[in-house]
């Protein structure tokens, strides 16, 4: 089950590697391209996960993790041999599915599985997985893109999923079943919803944000949300009832969640891009040249509740935002001639910001709700995580490359892309100022967006402290 986690949450780290390959494919993508090719993954992934579980629960669990590791496989393979990027996206979506079946089922089957007595330590293990799997995502996909190809990518990810369907399929106990609703039209509602809203943040720079299709993307975004609401309200049994959010503890938690996972993918999607064309790395020394990264996630995890009970869990939050922005706007200083050592300083301050927040949120996300719910509060976390990261890789691509093409000297201009500057360039390092110009701007903008949200989530939970 662990393995599982790993490979699904992975993916979302490990797609970022490859980015520069796919842009200088022979499948020519746009800058919109690229984030819908990291992004729609991360956005399927994060608005089938409450469904995904309810259908476990309705369905069988086993039957559902095998059918969403199967669902997996096909997605990365018809990924591996896509011949444009509309079947590439067509894969990524397939993916995306599979994914959210495995998330939650692979916790419900341990659960299932071990006695009362082991269920703490699971929890534990299993959770550790997400943080776990992003380092494997980096480090795995660094060595397999070596090959050169992005395909290879998406064809070891396939191999491994029906690997590890093979070991469920032997080795995974049957459970239980219960009459859930699964709330399709819910789901499809909130998937329409944040497509959408990432349409309109993503097609901004290059369609104009006054642009038909931008104005229809966010117009669209507020239906749809409204939409969602409101069929959740009147349904008996929803899957992620809008009222628990007048509880201001995981009003504020998810918020956090989300900005801090926003920051964190943001960083995910420019540092990739930044080592290699800016500081010269390979793939493998890119997914290595995050790992400073976790290493405070590594050793100071255990500690964090510690350090809550004796500080506050205020501070604790308020040190997490301080932190993650803070080394965001540190990394925003970096360019060409940066020594790797001063970059690898500022991914350890937000490693340590990264620490603090995320037992700190989950467990009040988790102690906002009553045992009965600890499902729904499983699939709320997972939610506002790749939702967060969704948003921050479009946000981050949006900026940056408004900046990047804004800098390009005059004869680039109409370049979107690094790849497409580079092939139309007569001196390279005008690019990497550029890219470089538009890194910086997108990091800076999520070092501000993280602050500001942490101060929104502080404030409101120092006010309703104050109300009680």
């Amino acid at each position: 089950m662990c393995a599982a986690v790993a490979l699904v949450v992975g993916m979302v780290a490990a797609i970022n590697l490859a980015v520069p390959l796919f842009a200088a494919s022979a499948l020519h993508p746009s800058a919109p391209a690229l984030v819908w090719i990291v992004d729609t993954y991360v956005i399927v992934f994060a608005c089938l996960v409450i469904p995904a579980g309810a259908a476990g629960d309705r369905f069988g669990r086993k039957g559902v993790l095998l059918t969403g590791l199967g669902l997996f496989a096909a997605g990365t393979l018809l990924s591996a041999a896509a011949p444009d990027v509309a079947v590439l996206l067509a894969g990524r979506a397939l993916t995306g599915i599979g994914a959210a079946a495995v998330l939650p089922n692979s916790l419900a089957v341990l659960l299932h599985a071990v006695p009362a007595e082991r269920k703490p330590a699971t929890i534990a293990t299993w959770a550790s997985m997400t943080g776990i799997g992003g380092v494997a995502g980096n480090v795995g996909g660094g060595l397999v893109l070596t090959a050169g190809s992005w395909r290879w990518l998406f064809a070891a990810a396939a191999a491994l999923s029906l690997g590890l369907a093979a070991l469920v399929a032997r080795c995974t106990p049957v459970s239980s079943r219960h009459d859930r609703p699964l709330g399709p039209l819910a789901a499809v509602l909130l998937t329409g919803a944040s497509v959408a809203l990432l349409l309109g943040i993503v097609q901004g720079p290059e369609a104009g944000w006054d642009s038909a299709v931008v104005v229809t993307g966010f117009a669209g975004a507020a239906v749809l949300f409204a939409a969602w609401v409101v069929t959740e309200l009147r349904s008996a049994h929803p899957l992620l009832d809008p009222r628990l959010f007048r509880i201001a503890g995981l009003r504020s938690a998810c918020l956090g969640l989300t900005a801090i996972f926003f920051g964190m993918f943001a960083l995910f999607y420019v540092n990739a891009s930044f080592l290699q064309y800016a500081k010269g790395f390979g793939v493998l020394a890119t997914g290595l040249g995050i790992v400073p990264l976790t290493v405070p996630i590594v050793l100071g995890g255990r500690h964090v509740a510690r350090l809550a009970g004796r500080i506050g869990l205020g501070a604790t939050v308020a040190g997490a935002f301080g932190f993650v922005g803070g080394g965001l706007l540190g990394l925003s200083t970096s360019d060409a001639g940066t020594p790797y050592a001063a970059y690898a300083a500022w991914l350890v301050v937000t490693g340590i910001g990264v620490t603090l927040a995320l037992p700190t949120l989950s467990g009040v996300i988790a102690g906002a709700l009553p045992p009965a719910q600890a499902g729904v509060g499983t699939g709320l976390q997972a939610t506002t995580r790749e939702f967060g990261s969704a948003l921050g890789v479009a946000v981050v691509s949006t900026v940056s490359t408004a900046r990047f093409t804004a800098a390009l000297p005059p004869d680039l201009r109409g370049a979107h892309t690094v790849a497409e500057a580079l092939a139309r360039a007569p001196h390279t390092s005008d690019v990497v100022t550029a890219f470089v110009s538009g890194t910086d701007a997108g990091l800076r903008v999520a070092g501000v967006a993280v602050l500001v949200l942490g101060g929104l989530v502080v404030a409101e939970s120092w006010w309703s402290r104050r109300g009680r």
